[in-house]
């Protein structure tokens, strides 16, 4: 037993000195690497492997004088080369003026990686001899830019006929982890423009605290999709100016930091997010109170808004077209005044319905005597018609 001992002790002291040696005469081994053990691990190589958009991208240049001279003016420089621009990721551009044998010059360089596609990370070297002689060399390292993940976004006008403002609008954001390795989601936010306020509906509130629809471990593993989603809000300012929030208009942009099984850290930021508002014509008539549930044949009440959404003044009036199942109570045809662009008047009316179950409020016409043009609203709200006198167990 022994003597099988020794052996092994042997053959590993040889195996440590072979690989001692090998380390020592390899050329692209940095000098004192055998010590450590690491070997090539040391030395960045040429094609490193894939970096992806919206992480930091980061690398330790040293230049180490394996001569038995003192070389002068030392001038370290790394560029980044993408397929649009060339970066100096250089700490400092000022020259060393000394580098004795066995010394190095050290540098760390950062950059977050904006761009998809081949990036090229070049560092050039100059120096002068003791003779005077000025050298120069260059090392090129490449590496792939890819995409991490596939954002796709959807937007939702809210279906609320009550609104005095201009209708909510939700956002659905749908998140796919399209890299071979699990992320762990640390934020993903809506960054709301000027024009709105954005609640995120992405929580379940409980008696402690709001809990997140994905759990406490918020890991998201390749391929797998997550979809969020937030409501948007016009602020007070705006929503009461109907003329603004119009046509094409910017929502915000989406904010998403992730990180990698090492912990290194990913951020993306997409472009504004843009949809287009509803078309609510030149007048808008929404409704600000209506009741629930209403008798069969007696009279209620219900509130409208109009709101002038064109650059021109109106003068409206308003007429009550009765239907099969509602009937207006009233006078038809009376002016309610000019309205001026952007401005709105509230209008109480009073009607009953002669049917019984879920009636559409429909048959209001505005029309606007400078134009000569008439506006119909049907199927503007729906209330719900019961009979008083019928007993429950008929």
């Amino acid at each position: 037993m022994e003597v099988n001992q020794a052996k092994q002790e042997h053959l590993l002291a040889l195996k440590g000195d072979l690989f001692c040696r090998l380390m020592k005469e390899d050329p692209s081994t940095v000098k004192g690497a055998e010590a450590l053990m690491l070997g090539e691990m040391l030395t960045l190589p040429q094609n490193f492997g894939n970096i992806f958009l919206g992480e930091t991208f980061s690398s330790y240049i040293s230049v180490h004088n394996d001569s038995s001279q003192v070389v002068k003016d030392i001038l370290v420089k790394a560029d980044l080369q993408t397929s649009s621009q060339r970066l100096n990721l250089s700490a400092s551009n000022n020259a060393v003026t000394e580098l004795k044998p066995e010394s190095c010059v050290d540098d760390v360089i950062h950059h977050e990686v904006k761009e998809i596609g081949t990036h090229i990370l070049v560092c050039a070297v100059s120096y002068t001899t003791q003779a005077g002689e000025k050298l120069y060399f260059r090392k090129f390292f490449k590496f792939q830019v890819l995409k991490p993940l596939d954002v796709k976004t959807k937007f939702y006008n809210a279906e609320s006929d009550l609104s005095s403002v201009t209708d909510e609008v939700f956002l659905e954001a749908q998140i796919q982890n399209i890299t071979t390795s699990s992320m762990f989601m640390e934020k993903v936010s809506l960054e709301p423009s000027m024009m709105y306020n954005v609640a995120e509906l992405n929580t379940v509130e409980t008696e402690d605290e709001g809990t997140s629809t994905f759990g406490k471990m918020s890991y998201l593993q390749p391929m797998d999709t997550r979809q969020y989603l937030y409501c948007l809000k016009p602020k007070p300012e705006f929503a009461e100016k109907a003329g603004i929030i119009k046509g094409v208009t910017v929502i915000g942009k989406l904010d998403i930091v992730w990180k990698t099984n090492l912990g290194e850290r990913g951020r993306l930021q997409t472009s504004q997010l843009q949809r287009m508002a509803p078309g609510y014509g030149d007048v808008r008539l929404s409704l600000e109170m209506i009741p629930d549930t209403v008798n069969l044949e007696e009279p209620f009440d219900i509130t409208c808004k109009i709101t002038n959404c064109s650059e021109r003044t109106m003068d409206l009036v308003l007429e009550m077209c009765n239907t099969c199942s509602i009937h207006w109570c009233g006078v038809s045809g009376r002016q309610l005044g000019k309205v001026s662009p952007s401005a709105s008047l509230a209008l109480p009316l009073k009607l009953l319905s002669s049917v019984q179950g879920l009636q559409s409020i429909s048959g209001l016409r505005l029309t606007d005597t400078f134009l000569k043009r008439t506006y119909e609203y049907d199927d503007v709200a729906q209330v719900c018609v019961v009979c008083p006198y019928m007993s429950r167990e008929s």
